[in-house]
């Protein structure tokens, strides 16, 4: 079966779905409650048969989740004229959303900020200054910002475009 990762993602949240109204019988159904005195009313449960359909969920879940790790690892994608695999283009913006952050509180700084001390001893006014070019740190933050988005950008149409063989399905 071919499907691209945007399809396979959502054929997942099906499986998924599908995994959780098996558990939900299981723990609905697997055990019953009985006053001494009364005649139980014991749920319908068949335990092989419910344990088989999680069983084979999971399967197809593996299935699934290998060949979009594969792909992601061998598949090629053009950023901006550099080819990069998704699982790079996912640890790249992992970290440059980090240092995203990071110009981010620092383009927000004041030049200039009054401190307020704790000491009794210091009566004199404390100030904290930047050591660095506010433009720059802005500058840095727009460039980092339209990285991101370009890969981001790249990667969805990769998802929505590029399909992958899964084995077994």
């Amino acid at each position: 079966m071919k499907l691209t990762s945007a399809a396979a993602n959502k054929m997942l949240k099906k499986l998924e779905s599908e995994k959780d109204y098996y558990l939900q019988i299981e723990q609905d159904a697997g055990t019953y409650v009985a006053a001494a005195d009364e005649t139980p009313v014991v749920p319908e449960f068949d335990f092989d048969k419910n344990c088989d359909a999680i069983h084979e969920i999971d399967l197809k879940m593996l299935k699934i989740k290998h060949a979009i790790n594969l792909s992601n690892a061998t598949a090629r994608i053009d950023v901006s004229g550099h080819t990069m695999s998704v699982d790079e283009i996912l640890v790249c913006m992992a970290q440059l959303s980090r240092r995203q952050l990071i110009y981010d509180e620092m383009r927000k700084q004041q030049p200039k900020m009054r401190v307020n001390s704790m000491s009794t001893r210091n009566i004199k006014p404390e100030y904290r200054y930047i050591n660095y070019d506010l433009s720059k740190a802005k500058q840095r933050y727009e460039e980092t910002s339209d990285e991101v988005t370009r890969l981001q950008l790249a990667l969805d149409k990769y998802n929505q475009t590029f399909e992958f063989e899964i084995e077994g399905l």
